[in-house]
């Protein structure tokens, strides 16, 4: 499953800086799908062994080694402060490069990349004063077809109160 998008992947990395602008990778948590702008993506793996860091948030599963490099995995329905979901041959992780921070996204299901006119991007509603759960990882909203998607803001999901970092 992780290979077909893999492909397509280095396929858009290859593009230019500009091609890439408004390429969203798009997954499935529950019944909702998100998306990630493609710049941020590095690689899409299959689950594998993670290795558990003992006293971390709930949210960080562990440890994954990707050809030698120890890397941080997330799940990010549980940092949604959703309950967790099993792991399944179709649940995959999005390895992101944030400002030079390598973390992966544990994620349901790949649903694929789409092409975004940024001026169709919606600002997300603002319901409170005070954001919580996945609101506040949320930069915008975009339809597409019948269906809206949740625009990520890596930086946002990844940063809390300490850095993430096991360095």
């Amino acid at each position: 499953m992780a290979e077909e998008f893999q492909d397509e992947l280095e396929e858009l990395h290859e593009m230019e800086e500009d091609a890439q602008k408004g390429m969203f990778m798009t997954f499935r948590i529950g019944d909702e799908c998100y998306g990630i702008a493609i710049n941020y993506v590095n690689e899409i793996i299959g689950t594998q062994a993670i290795t558990a860091v003992p006293e971390v948030e709930d949210y960080i599963k562990g440890l994954i080694n990707i050809r030698g490099k120890i890397i941080p995995v997330i799940d990010v329905k549980v940092r949604f402060k959703q309950d967790p979901f099993e792991y399944t041959d179709r649940t995959c992780i999005i390895v992101i490069d944030v400002k030079g921070t390598m973390v992966g996204l544990i994620v349901e299901q790949i649903a694929g990349v789409i092409s975004i006119d940024e001026k169709n991007i919606i600002p997300p509603p603002s319901l409170n004063q005070s954001s919580y759960g996945k609101d506040k990882y949320v930069f915008g909203l975009i339809r597409v077809e019948d269906e809206v998607k949740l625009l990520l803001d890596p930086e946002k999901l990844i940063r809390d109160e300490e850095p993430l970092s096991f360095e």
